[in-house]
Formats: C-alpha cells, sequence, structure tokens
C-alpha cells in the first residue's frame, strides 16, 4: 500500500499501476473490463469523483495499490498458452457462425428447404446464441470460468457432431440450437476468463486476440468451405464434411481448458484465496503475485457492489435508461448493416452475381481475409481517430457500398461479365468498412459508456438485442432476397443512413476521456444521450 492510501471501501481508494518501461507512477483509473488494446493504457480520472450511488450508498469503483513490473519468464509463456486454448472458443464461435456461407446450399439441396427454412437453419443457431449469451454469465458465476469454457467446448462438439450426423431437418434444426448454446457462452464467458487472468497492462492485447480469432475462425470456415466444395462438391453429403471441421478445436478446447487456471478473481469471490495465490504465481513473477492478490480482494469487493444493483435501480434513473437505449440502437445497427447476412448467405449472394458455386465459394474467401486485414487496421487506428469519427465514416462508407451493390445488380444483366466482378468489389469494400469501424468501435462504445455498477446488465441487455436482431435478419434475408433480389441490398442502406444519423444525433464521444467524466456528464444531461 502506498503511504496514507485509503483501505477498500472508502472514498479516494484507487489503483495505481506502474508504467512498463520506465516504472513511473501512471495517474488512477476506472476499473473496467478492457476490450481493445486501447486499453492497455490507463484512463486519466478527475480526482474526487469516484464513487457512485448504490441503494443510497456511495459505491467506490477504484482502488489504489503498488504493482511492481509484469517482468518476463516462465509466467509469460504460461499465460501466452492460456490465451491460446480459451481462445478456440472464439475461433470456434467463428467458424460455426461462418461455415453455413458455404454448406447452406448443399443443405438447402440436400433437404430440398424453401428460402423461409434456409433462413431457419441460421436462425435456429442465433436464437440459441441469444439464450446462451442471457445463462452462461450466471452459470460461470456459479460454477467459475474454465469450467464453463470446458463445458462449452463439450457443447460445442456434441452441437457440431449433431449437425453432421442429422438425418432429418428437424433434428438438424435441434442440433443447430445446442451449438448456438455453445456460440453465445463463448461470446460472453472467454472474454470475462481472459480479462481476469491477464495482468493489467495486457488485458487489452489478451481480448483482441479473441476478436482476431473470431474472424479468423470465419475465414478457415470460408477456405475449407472452397477447398472441400470443389473436391466433394458432387457428393451430396460434402455440407457435412464442412460442419465436421469444427469437431477437432471443440476438442482442443475441451482437452486444453482443462489443464488451465481457474480465474484467481473468481475464486477470490468464493472466498479461495489460497488457490488464487496459487494461479496467481503461475502467470505472474512471486513479487508481482503477491501484489496482484490486494488488487484482486478489492476488485472483489467493487463486484459485490456491483452486483448489488438490479433492474429497479437501472430504470429509476432516466440518463441510465437513455444509455440503455443508446447502447442497445448501437447493438441493432451493428446488425443491421447486413454484416452477418453476408458472412451466412454470402456464397449465394455470389451465385445470383453471376459465379458459378465453385468460384463462388473460392472468392468468398477473400471476405474472411479481408475481415482479419481490416480489423488488424482499425485496431492499429482506434486511438488515433474519435469513436463518433469512425463510426460516422464507416455508416457512411457502407451506404454508399449498399447503394453501389444495389443499383449494380439491378441495372447490369446476369450475362454481363463485369457484374460478378462489380460486385464482388463492393461485397469486399462492404466488409472491409463494417469490421473495421462499425464492429470494432461498436464494442468498444458500449464498454466505455456503461457505468460500473450496471455494467453487467447493460452490455447484457445489448447483446442480446445484437443476437436477436442477427437472428432476425438471418431468418428474413433468403425470402426477402427471392422477392426483392438486390434490391435488398438498398434496404440495408437505409438503415445505414438512420446509423449517420443516430451516432450524429445521440452517441457521446469518448475517445481519450475518463470514464468518470464521461459518466459524470451524461448523468448530467450532457452532450447527447
Amino acid at each position: 500500500m502506498r503511504p496514507g492510501g485509503a483501505v477498500p471501501g472508502e472514498p479516494g481508494f484507487r489503483l495505481h499501476h506502474r508504467g512498463r518501461a520506465t516504472g513511473r507512477w501512471r495517474a488512477p483509473h476506472r476499473l473496467r473490463t478492457p476490450t481493445s488494446a486501447r486499453d492497455d493504457k490507463p484512463t486519466q480520472i478527475k480526482p474526487g469523483r469516484n464513487e457512485h450511488m448504490s441503494h443510497g450508498v456511495m459505491a467506490p469503483d477504484t482502488v489504489a495499490l503498488d504493482l511492481p513490473e509484469l517482468g518476463k519468464g516462465r509466467h509469460t509463456a504460461r499465460l501466452s498458452l492460456i490465451g491460446v486454448i480459451a481462445t478456440f472458443g472464439g475461433l470456434l464461435f467463428g467458424y460455426d457462425t461462418g461455415v453455413l456461407n458455404g454448406a447452406l446450399p448443399y443443405i438447402a439441396d440436400y433437404f430440398r428447404l424453401s428460402p423461409l427454412q434456409e433462413g431457419l437453419v441460421t436462425f435456429s443457431l442465433l436464437m440459441g446464441a441469444t439464450l446462451g449469451a442471457l445463462v452462461s454469465g450466471r452459470i460461470a458465476d456459479r460454477i467459475g470460468r474454465r469450467a464453463t469454457i470446458t463445458g462449452l467446448g463439450a457443447l460445442f462438439f456434441v452441437g457440431a457432431l449433431g449437425c453432421v450426423v442429422a438425418p432429418t431437418y428437424h433434428i438438424l434444426i435441434a442440433f443447430r440450437v445446442v451449438l448456438g448454446l455453445a456460440v453465445g457462452g463463448a461470446s460472453v464467458t472467454v472474454p470475462v476468463y481472459l480479462s481476469e487472468v491477464a495482468p493489467t497492462e495486457q488485458r487489452g492485447s489478451m481480448i483482441g486476440r479473441n476478436d482476431i480469432m473470431i474472424v479468423s475462425g470465419q475465414f478457415l470456415a470460408f477456405l475449407f468451405n472452397a477447398i472441400i466444395g470443389n473436391l466433394l462438391g458432387d457428393s451430396d453429403s460434402v455440407w457435412r464434411l464442412m460442419l465436421a471441421v469444427a469437431l477437432l478445436p471443440a476438442i482442443v478446447l475441451f482437452v486444453g481448458m482443462r489443464r488451465m487456471p481457474e480465474s484467481p478473481r473468481w475464486l477470490m469471490a468464493q472466498g479461495r484465496s489460497a488457490e488464487a495465490l496459487q494461479v496467481l504465481r503461475t502467470v505472474r513473477s512471486e513479487e508481482r503475485a503477491q501484489a496482484e492478490m490486494e488488487e484482486v480482494r478489492a476488485l472483489t469487493k467493487i463486484d459485490a457492489v456491483a452486483r448489488s444493483t438490479g433492474w429497479r435501480d437501472l430504470l429509476a434513473e432516466p440518463w441510465l435508461v437513455r444509455l440503455l437505449f443508446v447502447g442497445m440502437g448501437l447493438a441493432a445497427l451493428a446488425q443491421l448493416t447486413g454484416i452477418n447476412s453476408v458472412m451466412y448467405y454470402g456464397t449465394q449472394v455470389l451465385e445470383q452475381a453471376g459465379f458459378t458455386r465453385n468460384t463462388a465459394l473460392i472468392f468468398n474467401v477473400l471476405n474472411g481475409v479481408i475481415s482479419i486485414v481490416a480489423m488488424l487496421i482499425g485496431v492499429a487506428v482506434v486511438n488515433r481517430v474519435n469513436r463518433r469519427t469512425m463510426l460516422i465514416l464507416g455508416f457512411g462508407c457502407v451506404t454508399a457500398l449498399h447503394v453501389f451493390i444495389g443499383v449494380t445488380g439491378i441495372v447490369l444483366p446476369i450475362g454481363n461479365p463485369i457484374r460478378p466482378y462489380l460486385l464482388t468489389v463492393g461485397m469486399l469494400g462492404f466488409l472491409g468498412f463494417v469490421q473495421g469501424t462499425i464492429t470494432l468501435v461498436g464494442w468498444i462504445v458500449m464498454s466505455e459508456i456503461f457505468p460500473l455498477r450496471v455494467r453487467g446488465l447493460m452490455i447484457g441487455a445489448s447483446v442480446a438485442v445484437l443476437w436477436l436482431t442477427n437472428a432476425l435478419i438471418s431468418l428474413v434475408f433468403p425470402p426477402v432476397v427471392q422477392a426483392l433480389d438486390f434490391a435488398t441490398f438498398l434496404l440495408f442502406g437505409g438503415c445505414c443512413l438512420f446509423g449517420v444519423i443516430f451516432t450524429a444525433r445521440w452517441l457521446p464521444e469518448t475517445r481519450g476521456r475518463s470514464l468518470e467524466s464521461i459518466e459524470a456528464e451524461l448523468a448530467t444531461g450532457g452532450p447527447r444521450a
């Protein structure tokens, strides 16, 4: 403890972190779960405003402790291994949501599905994901992060195997729901586990790995679809092989997580401090592990206050309700760009553009490449460009690209030789701008605008809206495309245009500002939200 420091539960109790390169003390910052590399740098706060009302008492959300340098050694290799194994959950998330892009046309032919039934194949996974996202947090709080992710590995395997061997359409739908439960659970639990195991100065990069693994999983799905489809496309059951690839990473996740440690923060919350210290000693130096025990104790006290706040407290304050609608609106608009419709149905869209099925599968691999590159570029610039600027630019460019795709698809006849290539360029540009701006910044903003005491509730509600919107769009996309053809993209363009207005009118700017100052400004009515 620094001389004169306060104790947990008293005003002024703050956490200070030593700079990695210089060893100098950085300014105090709000405790939060980082979601990108931006969070590797603590945020400044205004002195004297480090408490929040919760059930009529002031709840601290900052603490003050001296943390030694992280250093290097065997613990750094152990930490890297944890990051690799746990993010297989993100890889499976990406693969299982992306594999239908190439498999669905074969599934539709095999079971002779109508457009609505095709939509249900995707919709069933997303509804399962909605439920999985809602319940996995409570399960992880009860049985632990590691046990939950291990169980999700088993659920991924069972769901994937059931889909592979499904003899009927209805059994396929049932196991798609099971797979969805695992996808939704992984989308919530894996980032929480990583944030609680990682040291503060590496949390952003650790969670960023999971984001990269998600788009990498989608890329691998497109790649294996192209290889399997071109080699074995004449087989009626080629789609089963595409789905079967997911079995291997599910085994790796299940087996690997059994050898990974439990979250020390969760162990402390259960009163198992000796086990928490033992875990910290495997992923930190001895000096750092001892120091972080004090941090974990403080975080546990803060979480207890945060968990005591419920929906009644949230709905009692109008500014929190407005903020919740901003978060939910941003989550819905991120899906109304049509991003996942292209990720799920890209092969069919390219077929309608004029490519053969096998050629469409090959070109679809570019979707995965563009997604990874755009995400890497977005992470590199997100700390240098305002959040609102990136979102307005993203929504504006995506609006223009939707109009380009829609007009090209409507005006140029199917036999035109340049039609498929123009549409491919439009789709790749669309994917790049969505992934590098809207998807990335949307998650960052949702992690920044919600106060700590109701953060879990508000993010949970926003993520549920995201999955529900995703599910509904995926359900209606095939019949809408059948009815409107490429005019469907003009509808998405209208939604993105509203996204420009929504961002400019209601979204607060958060870059370069402390969570404290953001909350103080919004609580007093100000600007936006």
